[in-house]
């Protein structure tokens, strides 16, 4: 795990501009830097790194890594490199380090461009082949790892945090005001529809997809992979056993590190159920988990009967209002954005707990929902898609007394809603007239859904997974680890794992009242019932008031005072939200918003009142 960047381009950043990037990326890479310079064809080359050892802790792994006439700089982890240096040992390569970065670059120069089809692992790489005279750059099939890129003035800058195209270039972006409207009105899931970051002209190399880079100019993504959503014939029991099988082998390759492994737990079972797979794998489990004392989030009874039941190390920490924006003030300078949700506030405890307990390396539930079906509204989805069984009666009646009793939204109450409704996504865009209101001017976009496959669930998941939700967790997750140099790893988003997922008949997802279904199946004997078969939806989570003190006067003073976003928000609509009742969850979460997006804008403006190449970011 690491920090990269660099340019290709007439312009070459100057000694002081590379210093800042490096000393503002040694967050994500404390513990070596290095930097490569040479021309490529008419234009000049510049690649940097920062280390966050993991693997072969060794300085010989240290990058940027030259061997045979190539350069790589490279963020991540393959997890099956292991598998791969055997292959290519037989094929007649020999190694001199332990890490998988030397399996990265001899991997390129044996497969070449196919070399990504064989990485299992979250990556962005950038990768010099002086005699093909070209830049390939690539990135992992889910997104885990950033590569942000800016065509700007002549040359291309790409990097793994925004901040370092902007003091490579010494030049601060626009933002993207749009793109803040957007978030403010309709939420996290509508951000990476139309855009992929908030400034203009700054994009992402698409997840899944390389491209060769011969020139300053905006790179050409191309697919390595595609994910294939079409059932299979299979037996409720070997989808279970198959789901168990692909579990236990991705956590398995996700456990390889020369460094110890802490597990993030909440209440949930995607966690609970990794941690009990390293139980069984006989590891010790230093788990952490964060403890809301607001009814609706508080998780701690079930986390207490995992780490019972496991003989886990707990380590907890709690929500609280003190120091909430300064706190998130930091948050959002180091994420170059507003932070996506309150969720991702509470992270942000659990990163700088494990940091300080002295681990490098979290292992999460992340992709979970999207593969087993984890949100209120697959269970409607699913049956809709049931409704011409002869057993329906019994399917809506397991629901009534099963996830029924849960669900608060009062069109969702409706089992059977899709059925009639197949295309409403009101659900997902919730206020979003009031919340348009808020703005001087009004904001309005329509909710879009891409069409992957016809099944209405599965489309729904997709979404989630590709452009909604998963998107937005892997941002704000890697960049809440990366700012206490910790790696995040997610097991579930391992690619023989989901592409099984996505094989089970629809039938198999939901059964006995029971979304996740499968996983939960899976999970039997691993962690207690109380756990596995609780219903209700967990996740490290917390309204609004757990973090802000609105008794406060000095907080509403600082809430309110000028500032960029009332060139946008309407201060006096602000100033009666910000004294009403925000239990409602779409009012918290838009108070949480309006928030972050205010500190984004003052962000911004401090960059351009400090250029980063000379005061660096803290």
């Amino acid at each position: 795990m690491c920090g990269i960047a660099g340019t290709l381009g007439v312009n070459v950043p100057d000694f002081h501009q590379v210093q800042s990037t490096l000393v503002q990326m040694r967050q994500r890479g404390p513990d070596a830097s290095g930097v490569f310079k040479t021309r490529m064809s008419e234009n000049e080359l510049t690649l940097l790194h920062t280390r966050l050892s993991i693997i072969d802790l060794d300085p010989r792994a240290n990058q940027p890594f030259e061997r045979h006439n190539c350069v790589l700089v490279y963020n991540g982890e393959i997890y099956n490199y292991l598998e791969l240096k055997h292959d290519l040992e037989s094929a007649g390569y020999k190694f001199t380090t332990q890490s998988d970065t030397e399996v990265v670059l001899n991997a390129y120069l044996h497969y070449g461009l196919k070399c990504f089809e064989y990485f299992e692992g979250m990556w962005a790489i950038a990768l010099f082949d002086e005699k093909q005279q070209h830049l390939v750059l690539s990135r992992d099939r889910f997104g885990e790892k950033p590569l942000f890129y800016w065509l700007n003035c002549g040359t291309l800058y790409f990097a793994s945090e925004i901040k370092a195209l902007v003091s490579l270039s010494g030049q601060v972006p626009e933002p993207d005001l749009n793109q803040v409207k957007r978030y403010l009105v309709n939420g996290y899931r509508s951000l990476h529809k139309h855009a992929s970051s908030y400034f203009h002209d700054i994009e992402s190399l698409p997840p899944a997809t390389f491209a060769v880079v011969t020139s300053a100019e905006k790179p050409d993504a191309k697919r390595y992979w595609h994910l294939s959503a079409q059932t299979q014939e299979m037996s409720l029991e070997n989808a279970i056993d198959g789901v168990r099988h692909h579990l236990n082998r991705s956590l398995d390759w996700r456990l390889r590190a020369d460094v110890p492994v802490a597990f993030c737990l909440s209440g949930g079972i995607d966690s609970s159920i990794l941690a009990g797979v390293a139980h069984q794998k006989n590891r010790d489990i230093h788990a952490f988990s964060v403890i809301d004392k607001d009814e609706r989030y508080n998780e701690e009874t079930n986390i207490q009967a995992t780490v019972k039941a496991l003989g886990c190390q707990l380590h907890t920490t709690h929500t609280s209002t003190d120091r909430f924006l300064d706190r998130l003030a930091d948050l959002v300078s180091y994420h170059d954005a507003p932070v996506s949700t309150i969720s991702y506030y509470t992270h942000s405890f659990l990163s700088k707990a494990i940091s300080d307990a002295g681990f490098k390396v979290a292992v999460s539930g992340t992709g979970a929902d999207e593969l087993f079906t984890g949100y209120f509204d697959h269970y409607s989805f699913w049956l809709a898609e049931m409704a011409d069984q002869s057993n329906l009666p019994k399917l809506l009646q397991d629901w009534e007394k099963g996830y029924g009793r849960f669900v608060r939204n009062p069109l969702l109450k409706d089992p059977l809603y899709f059925l009639d409704n197949p295309s409403f996504r009101d659900h997902l865009y919730q206020n979003t007239e009031l919340f348009s209101s808020f703005l001087t001017d009004a904001f309005s976009e329509k909710f879009v859904e891409n069409n992957y496959v016809d099944s209405l669930l599965r489309n729904r998941m997709l979404n989630e997974l590709r452009v909604e939700v998963v998107p937005i967790i892997l941002a704000e997750d890697d960049l809440n680890s990366m700012q206490c140099s910790i790696e995040n790893r997610s097991p579930y988003l391992d690619r023989q794992l989901v592409e099984f997922a996505y094989s089970i008949p629809t039938k198999h997802l939901i059964s006995d009242g029971f979304a996740k279904h499968i996983l939960r199946a899976s999970g039997r004997g691993l962690i207690p019932d109380m756990v596995r078969l609780d219903r209700r939806k967990r996740g490290f989570n917390a309204p609004i008031d757990s973090l802000l003190d609105r008794s406060d006067k000095n907080v509403l003073e600082r809430i309110l005072e000028p500032s960029p976003i009332f060139n946008i928000v309407d201060r006096e609509a602000i100033l009666k939200f910000v004294k009403q009742d925000l239990s409602d969850n779409s009012f918290s979460k838009f108070m949480f918003s309006f928030v972050s997006s205010k500190l984004f804008l003052e962000t911004v403006v401090s960059w351009k009142q400090s250029p980063p190449q000379r005061n660096g970011f803290h």
